[in-house]
């Protein structure tokens, strides 16, 4: 970011040492050396003042630095997608995986085990899909669109909200399956504790 070299320029322009400028806007003089270093960033309240201060508008003092701290925010927003699918995908292998053998377990304990596993990842799923909503992602293509960092033009999505009807109907199918599989391991479980 450039906001520290334009923070020193615009100091040494008006000829204000570190510590008089720090004295203006309440903060140490190693602040101001650490964002004139780049090692932070000002506040908004800061930005603000260091504005008035050199007598430029805050919108062109870090008009350059918005595009970079978009970038950073996407990039975050993509690393925290991706997290959240991974544990999501662990989650569910873990589930598949430990039905039978907690299933097997003497009493209900298992059985609880699993449901707390079960549970845990219907969680997760839930926070995936709000997280999908909130960033208006809900197709394939949209979705790979959003890791590569990338926006769909104004066509395609047009035609990946046509899409998301029919989504939805395969989801609520999926869904169904599901439900129907867990009914029949509940169902399994249920009658080999009764023996």
């Amino acid at each position: 970011m450039d906001i520290g070299l334009r923070i020193k320029k615009f100091r040494e322009q008006q000829k204000i040492s570190q510590e008089e400028l720090a004295l203006k806007i309440f903060v140490s003089r190693q602040t101001i050396s650490n964002w004139e270093t780049n090692k932070s960033c000002p506040d908004l309240k800061s930005l603000i003042m260091l504005s008035n201060i050199f007598n430029v508008s805050l919108d062109s003092f870090i008009k350059e630095d918005i595009k970079e701290m978009r970038e950073i925010v996407e990039k975050e927003k993509i690393k925290k997608f991706n997290v959240m699918s991974y544990i999501f995908l662990a989650e569910l292998i873990i589930v598949a995986v430990s039905a039978y053998s907690l299933a097997s377990m003497d009493g209900y304990i298992g059985i609880v085990i699993w449901l707390c596993l079960f549970a845990i990842a219907l969680y997760t799923a839930g926070k995936i899909e709000r997280f999908k909503k909130n960033h208006d992602i809900q197709t394939y293509k949209e979705i790979l669109a959003f890791i590569d960092g990338k926006q769909l033009t104004h066509d395609e999505k047009q035609q990946e909200i046509g899409k998301r009807n029919y989504q939805k109907i395969i989801f609520a199918f999926l869904a169904g399956v599901i439900a129907f599989v867990v009914c029949l391991i509940v169902i399994f479980i249920c009658q080999n504790l009764a023996n």
